[in-house]
């Protein structure tokens, strides 16, 4: 294990596994075990999900697997966390790793720290998106949903009602402090204006193959307390896939997954290993 000092000063410990061409892979690369497990099995989880997909790479890649969204909930970075602080990030990680060229894969939000990467950087091989639309983002939606968390953080809810198994996502319990939900709201926020549409011409102007997954289900409706928005990550992908694969990007859309379901190991590593395959190898 190594460790990297990222744009706020704090230690992130970084693994390399296999050889071969570099893939950044920002996972928990150990398997979560106890009662922690078990309620990311009842959303729907794995808890050996970045293990999996390690795993499933290694033979033929050197993975270096970094917990970055556990890193920000255990350190956050509340006025820190831009655009620029997400690629300035994942470049001090590729350099710990001594990975001058490297690809690519983040799902939800980390997939939008790797587009950012994108734009910022001409050491990619290869950018792939999982959960989240190269164009037409819901960048606004997710500005409403993260600022109605910080809100909730600052004044928490008198009475927050527990979800059962599989039920409305905005019906759990709310648990984030003020500082773990601010870092979010600078995230959307700086990210406001941002013309993903220009961003996807810029990299189509580029020798750089572009992936993208979701699920065909992948949209969640939030209730008040959230910002009463819906996060739809599905029909951008199917309303521009015709234009986005003019822009050079592949587009998978997985038929039935939500947004737990499409970041699995089982529907991300058939359609991600050969996509590798075929333009790193």
């Amino acid at each position: 294990m190594t460790t990297v000092r990222l744009h706020d000063g704090n230690l992130l410990t970084i693994e390399v596994h296999g050889a071969g061409p570099a893939v950044l892979l920002p996972v928990n690369p150990t398997p979560v075990e106890g009662p922690q497990a078990d309620e990311l099995r009842r959303w729907g989880a794995d808890p050996a999900l970045g293990r999996t997909l390690i795993e499933g790479l290694a033979d033929g890649y050197r993975v270096v697997a970094f917990d970055y969204e556990g890193h920000v909930l255990g350190t956050p970075k509340p006025d820190t966390l831009t655009p620029g602080a997400l690629a300035a990030d994942l470049l001090a990680v590729a350099d710990a790793a001594g990975a001058e060229r490297f690809a690519y894969y983040g799902y939800s939000w980390l997939a939008v720290a790797g587009l950012q990467l994108a734009l910022r950087t001409d050491r990619l091989t290869g950018l792939a998106m999982g959960g989240y639309p190269p164009i037409d983002g819901p960048y606004a939606a997710m500005l409403r949903v993260t600022a109605a968390a910080h809100a909730m953080a600052v004044s928490p809810p008198a009475a927050p009602v527990e979800a059962a198994a599989g039920d409305d996502w905005s019906a759990a319990e709310f648990t984030l402090s003020e500082a773990q939900t601010r870092q979010f709201v600078t995230l959307y926020e700086a990210l406001r204006d941002f013309d993903d549409r220009a961003a996807a011409a810029d990299l189509a102007r580029l020798d750089l193959p572009r992936l993208c997954v979701v699920g065909s289900a992948d949209a969640i409706t939030y209730d008040e307390r959230w910002g009463g928005v819906t996060v739809d990550i599905a029909a951008p992908v199917v309303a521009a896939r015709a234009e986005l694969a003019a822009l050079g990007w592949q587009v998978e859309v997985l038929d039935g997954l939500d947004h737990m379901g499409a970041m699995q190991a089982a529907a991300v590593l058939p359609i991600m290993r050969p996509w590798l395959d075929r333009h790193l190898r």
